[in-house]
């Protein structure tokens, strides 16, 4: 060989070699730190709990959990071992032999029939590299597999392998795996379980069971076969395995239960942590509700709600046929009803945790229970008899129910003297029927009936509007609205006359807070929905911390409670007694029946129920109301709710409260000559009892005595509301009745001129 020739060689090969060593370093250089393998992260689902750790629903980008080796079935850790790389534990990262072995067969097979890469390599590429054909993607795969092995044990990858590795449906790791396959923890899974997912890993879209459960069964029985030949397993239980089915659809997913919850759980959280965080981070959210109380109120409410849709259905073609019968009859609408929609809400009375909550029917994520503000109708009442009672009235205290009406001056709204009947009202407002400026309110009771003069025990039970009116226009629209926000509501109020028959509009939730404010003594506490979130480690991010206030006095909570107990036991809610326990509540339904309510509590819990079209139109029948249709389906929930807390009733203070036996008619200390049936036992704040026996014959018109009594100075004036007042001017803006006051106003625009005798507004 020539001097030139050999000077030649060697250069060539320093040439080689340098070439190789400045490509091997480019690749080092490229190379990802190893060490971040120690503190790995992967995106994690977290998790929602009910208030008894059962899982409600998961928020995942991909579906994943992060566990120890200890915690994954040894069945599954042997399969994935055998069929993907059965030297795992001899071997350094790579296997020359494995290589040249799939090598071959690749090269016989003319395409790619084998795999070479050991788990150890698999685990660097899924969490390292891209999804690339490259041979320096393959020589990275190979240097990150050494590296791996150096600085990790075998126990440690193949830990981090197994909750890595993709299975297919959106899983990734064996947890997700277990969930998405068998609806299973993954420490339950039995030998064939474990044998299918492990057949998965090479290629999850064409063995899935779901698309192709021939080729899962066929890819599951080649690998407990290759657990049988690394003596994993018997052939006795490989053969056992062999005969079990392969699942053939997805079970149940949890997020399916509680949907209005968990979105409205979703919605605040992710406002509080982000998007990755609430989506990727793995978190732990332990929520109020009662998984078991929410699936009863779902099953009743929707029971009913299914058979008011029929007897709805019914009653449109009922009145289709009387139209098509009645030439030149009222044209009506031609498409039958629609879904009715309904919420309901359950609430710890002590600590504001929602128990339960159904925010609608179908597929919309509006959540009626919170987003909805509708107008309540007479459930708003208990705060206009909660302000009389604060400001001097009592139970007892006397209130006119007799027809009035209103005219708008240019400024305020004034009441209409001497106008006592329709008769006169009509009498009155015909001169002025055709003007455009000239405007009338005729507040009406649902019945279209007058009482007379009665007790604010008794105005309340039987719901009636004209006492709610003379009471807001004593004591001012502005301190009704004062109280309601501090007991929970807190929706913009508008303070007019109307305001105690449910002219603004709110939401069942904090309708469900206000009435647990009187139930809990007149401590306002704020509704919450999450106890605590942790993240991966258990490590608490948030803990919830009470927040309540005083908002009244217990004194009137207590009164106010024992008024509402009046409702069920002897007014508009007495269907409710069907639960033969202490309850208050009060009922709504606005006019024309478009909204249908009932509010009701124990000493425990407070529970709203709302049920109403989202395009606000009408129920239809006029007995068709908060009490007959809202409150039969509202009891029978609660009386499963309830079935294991005791039976207690609401205690009074100790201290500021008094009971007196009075005459339920007049409101006056009880006499043994009073008859025996309208004898009660009251309660009042200490100070503000009757002082005056009952001085009325019984055998006579009570109006006519009461009367002549005020006049004498027998009855207190503050003990009777109404029965000669004006309206004070300057009361703040005109009264705005909502659709439950307005009798004849298309455009929705405040009270609408009569022009002659107005049908009565069917509100309760």
């Amino acid at each position: 060989m020539s001097r030139s020739r050999f000077y030649f060689n060697v250069f060539l090969l320093a040439l080689m070699i340098f070439s190789g060593a400045w490509v091997l370093r480019r690749l080092l250089m490229g190379l990802p730190d190893i060490t971040t393998l120690e503190n790995y992260t992967p995106s994690l689902s977290t998790r929602v709990f009910d208030s008894r750790d059962g899982v409600l629903a998961e928020f995942s980008i991909e579906k994943r959990a992060l566990l120890t080796l200890n915690k994954i079935p040894v069945d599954l850790q042997n399969a994935a071992i055998a069929v993907e790389d059965d030297n795992f534990f001899n071997h350094w990262g790579i296997s020359p032999k494995g290589i040249l072995r799939s090598a071959v067969r690749n090269f016989i097979a003319r395409r790619v029939v084998q795999g070479a890469s050991t788990i150890t390599q698999q685990l660097a590429k899924q969490i390292f590299l891209k999804p690339e054909r490259k041979i320096t993607r393959k020589i990275r795969e190979i240097l990150l597999a050494v590296e791996i092995e150096r600085n990790f044990s075998k126990s440690e990858i193949l830990q981090l392998y197994l909750n890595q590795v993709y299975f297919g449906e959106g899983a990734y790791g064996v947890q997700a795996a277990a969930k998405i396959y068998f609806g299973k923890e993954v420490a339950q899974l039995s030998l064939p379980d474990c044998a299918l997912l492990a057949g998965l890993i090479r290629s999850p879209r064409a063995n899935s069971p779901f698309a192709h459960p021939d080729r899962a069964r066929k890819r599951r029985s080649v690998v407990l076969q290759r657990m049988l030949e690394e003596k994993m397993i018997a052939a006795q239980e490989r053969d056992s395995a062999n005969a079990q089915p392969v699942p053939l659809s997805k079970p149940l997913e949890v997020g399916t239960q509680a949907p209005y919850f968990v979105e409205h759980v979703r919605h605040r959280l992710e406002q509080k942590y982000g998007y990755n965080t609430l989506w990727r981070g793995g978190l732990k959210i332990h929520t109020t509700l009662d998984l078991d109380f929410q699936k009863t109120a779902e099953e009743i409410m929707e029971k009913r709600l299914l058979e008011f849709d029929d007897k709805a259905l019914k009653e449109w073609e009922r009145k289709q046929k009387e139209a098509a019968q009645t030439p030149g009859g009222v044209e009506l609408s031609t498409s039958p009803p629609s879904k009715i929609q309904g919420a309901f809400v359950l609430m710890d009375v002590k600590t504001g945790a929602v128990r339960a909550m159904i925010g609608g029917r179908g597929d919309s994520i509006f959540n009626r229970a919170v987003q909805a503000r509708r107008q309540p109708g007479s459930t708003f009442k208990a705060f206009v008899w909660a302000t009389a009672l604060e400001n001097g009235l009592t139970a007892a205290s006397l209130v006119d129910d007799t027809p009035l009406a209103y005219y708008y001056d240019g400024r305020d709204w004034r009441l209409l003297e001497g106008a006592t009947d329709q008769y006169q009202i009509s009498l009155a407002t015909a001169p002025f029927a055709q003007s455009a400026d000239f405007k009338i309110w005729v507040p009406n009771n649902f019945d279209g009936k007058f009482l007379g003069t009665i007790t604010l025990r008794r105005a309340l039970a039987q719901s009636r509007n004209i006492a709610s009116v003379r009471l807001i226009e004593k004591i001012g629209p502005t301190l009704v609205v004062e109280l309601a926000h501090k007991a929970g509501i807190h929706s913009d109020l508008d303070p007019v006359l109307s305001l105690g028959l449910g002219s603004s509009v709110v939401s069942p939730l904090e309708m469900a807070s206000a009435f647990g404010t009187f139930a809990n003594g007149g401590i306002f506490v704020t509704p919450y929905t999450v106890e605590r979130v942790e993240d991966p480690a258990g490590k608490a991010l948030e803990v919830h911390v009470p927040a309540e206030k005083e908002a009244m006095s217990p004194q009137l909570a207590y009164l106010v409670t024992n008024l509402l107990k009046g409702v069920v036991q002897n007014g508009t809610g007495g269907y409710a007694r069907q639960l033969n326990r202490p309850l208050a509540g009060k009922t709504g339904t606005t006019n024309d029946n478009r909204d249908l309510w009932f509010l009701g509590y124990t000493p425990d819990l407070v529970a709203a129920a709302w049920m109403g079209y989202d395009d606000d139109t009408s129920l239809g029948r006029k007995d068709w109301t908060g009490g007959s249709t809202v409150v039969p389906w509202w009891t029978e929930i609660m009386a499963k709710v309830l079935k294991d807390y005791p039976k207690r009733d609401f205690s009074a203070p100790q201290q500021g409260i008094v009971f007196q036996k009075i005459d339920s008619t007049t409101g006056m200390l009880a006499l043994p000559t009073c008859p025996r049936g309208k004898v009660i036992l009251e309660a009042f704040q200490e100070g503000t009892e009757p002082k005056q026996f009952c001085t009325v014959d019984h055998s006579r018109p009570l109006e006519a005595q009461l009367s002549s009594g005020l006049q004498a100075g027998a009855i207190s004036p503050a003990a009777a509301v109404g029965l000669s007042t004006a309206p004070p001017a300057g009361q703040g803006p005109p009264p705005l009745p909502s659709d439950d006051e307005l009798e004849r106003n298309p455009n929705g625009n405040g009270p609408a001129p009569a022009p002659g005798p107005s049908e009565p507004v069917i509100i309760e």
